[in-house]
């Protein structure tokens, strides 16, 4: 078998051992609440050791919180790829929802309830990262033919995006009705940001900027 084979292997164990954990914290966060279960008490539930437990998770909260830390970077990276054609808030919005559709239902709900019971951890979620915002808004902005620097509009765009789906995000976590799936919140409330604005030559300039 070739080494990249060995590595293909590696990562699916690791992936699935990586689930283990997450499935018992879920369902120990749901049962007793996030702050009563500790990590050994996760590693014992999942069949692991401490020590293969802090090889895969960092920290407890980690196991909430990864999937949407992780999220701004997948996003992006979707960003990037999207068609060179498709005008700059059509792509910013699908590589969103492309993120949020890549998760699967039945463990998002478990994920769903086991951070309505986190306390002030839920506080803590954001899609994106100041980082992943700035590569996004110069990604859109190369897509407007303009520059962050001196027109609004990239980082506004990015903005309110990112903002609607954070809000998407929280109004799913906390949904008191039949459970809806997390892509559905985040395509109506992205479909909001949606505007033949967005499309448009004419700029807002900053304050400061040649021209304003």
């Amino acid at each position: 078998m070739s080494t990249a084979g060995h590595e293909s292997l590696r990562d699916r164990q690791r992936a699935q051992i990586r689930a283990e954990i997450r499935r018992a914290a879920f369902r120990l966060f749901v049962e007793r609440g996030y702050e009563a279960v500790t990590t050994e008490e996760i590693a014992t539930a999942a069949g692991v050791s401490a020590r293969t437990f802090f090889r895969h998770v960092p920290a407890k909260e980690d196991l909430l919180l990864a999937p949407v830390r992780h999220g701004g970077a997948v996003i992006v990276g979707l960003l990037e790829a999207r068609p060179a054609g498709e005008p700059p808030d059509v792509a910013l919005i699908n590589a969103i929802i492309a993120r949020t559709r890549s998760f699967d239902h039945s463990d998002t709900e478990e994920w769903r309830k086991a951070l309505l019971v986190s306390g002030d951890l839920l506080d803590k979620v954001k899609v994106h990262t100041p980082a992943d915002q700035e590569r996004a808004t110069k990604l859109i902005a190369e897509r407007m033919g303009s520059r962050p620097g001196t027109d609004l509009r990239p980082g506004l765009l990015v903005h309110l995006a990112f903002a609607a789906a954070d809000f998407a995000f929280q109004q799913w976590v906390r949904q008191s009705r039949a459970p809806r799936p997390l892509d559905g919140y985040v395509a109506e409330a992205l479909d909001a940001v949606k505007s033949p604005h967005w499309r448009r030559s004419r700029r807002i300039t900053s304050p400061g900027a040649p021209g304003a």
